[in-house]
């Protein structure tokens, strides 16, 4: 299990050699010495806590704290401002900004451990909460909501390069005559088995699956260009198929299968995330409407439509 992250963020080195000492034997630590060195580092990879200095030139710590709060992927992020100022308005101007909590200079070590350690712990069990609720209790997958909520981080984060962006919508073909033949409990263990192939196709570190509702699923895969999107979509295919769960109300095969729809584009600042489901929704269609057991494929910036 890896540690948590601590950022500390200080333009005195010596300040951030002391607050490291005391928390490098529990924590990673990682440190910036200005206020944007600070954003940057954040954005990149988020921390599990900031202990933000109040006073540095350029970005004080109130401005990096203002710009954190007000990007939806980092407004979540815990910070404890550190500061020597013994000064009640600044305080209370650092917490109406959305501080946790705050420690002052010198720093004591037994405190700040123990602020640190009681932050990360109450961020531990919030992210478990929030994990609990964006998980679909049948499949163990990410649930429509997160899927949703992952779509607008990814669409944002990556619009800042226009990077390519790739989802993939499936279905189970003819499902209800599965259940009317083998029941419902049948049916459920079918859908565990499909959830888990397409765990095992949609298989990068950055790559979401999720269901999103009975026996629809989806994937967001982030820097995956229209090839990239069909490779992952036959090897859903593949891996459905070799499940070999029988499947007598199927008209297309003896066997169960899905029809897939996926859409793949550039992000742009002004595109939302809803513009991929809505256009991967429309290739599932066209899948099925071919036969089912398909997959199609469509770059919508070209409007290159492929189905195989």
């Amino acid at each position: 299990m890896s540690r948590p992250t601590i950022l500390i963020v200080d333009d005195e080195i010596a300040n951030i050699e002391i607050m490291n000492a005391v928390l490098e034997d529990d924590y990673e630590v990682c440190f910036a010495t200005s206020g944007q060195q600070a954003l940057d580092l954040a954005r990149e990879a988020p921390p599990d806590l900031i202990l933000l200095d109040v006073l540095m030139p350029g970005l004080d710590g109130f401005e990096v704290c203002r710009q954190l709060k007000g990007d939806p992927l980092l407004a979540d992020l815990p910070v404890i401002f550190t500061t020597g100022l013994g000064d009640t308005d600044h305080e209370m101007r650092g917490l109406s900004m959305g501080a946790i909590d705050y420690v002052t200079k010198p720093i004591q070590p037994a405190i700040l451990r123990a602020r640190v350690g009681n932050h990360v712990e109450l961020k531990r069990l919030r992210d478990q909460l929030a994990s609990m609720a964006v998980t679909d209790g049948l499949t163990g997958l990410s649930n429509r909501r997160y899927l949703q909520q992952s779509l607008t981080r990814e669409t944002q984060r990556l619009a800042r390069d226009g990077d390519w962006l790739s989802v993939i919508m499936l279905d189970i073909d003819f499902f209800k005559q599965f259940n009317d033949t083998y029941g419902h409990p049948a049916g459920d263990r079918c859908i565990k088995m499909i959830a888990a192939a397409l765990m095992r196709a949609a298989k990068r570190a950055s790559d979401l699956s999720a269901r999103y509702g009975g026996e629809e699923f989806a994937c967001i895969l982030p820097g995956a260009d229209p090839r990239a999107a069909e490779l992952v979509a036959q090897e859903i295919r593949l891996q459905v198929q070799s499940l070999n769960i029988p499947h007598e109300g199927s008209r297309v095969s003896p066997i169960v299968t899905v029809s897939i729809g996926a859409a793949s584009a550039r992000c742009q600042p002004s595109r939302m995330g809803d513009l991929w489901i809505e256009e991967a929704d429309r290739q599932l269609y066209r899948s099925k409407q071919s036969g089912r057991d398909r997959i199609t494929v469509c770059d919508f910036d070209s409007r290159r439509i492929e189905t195989c």
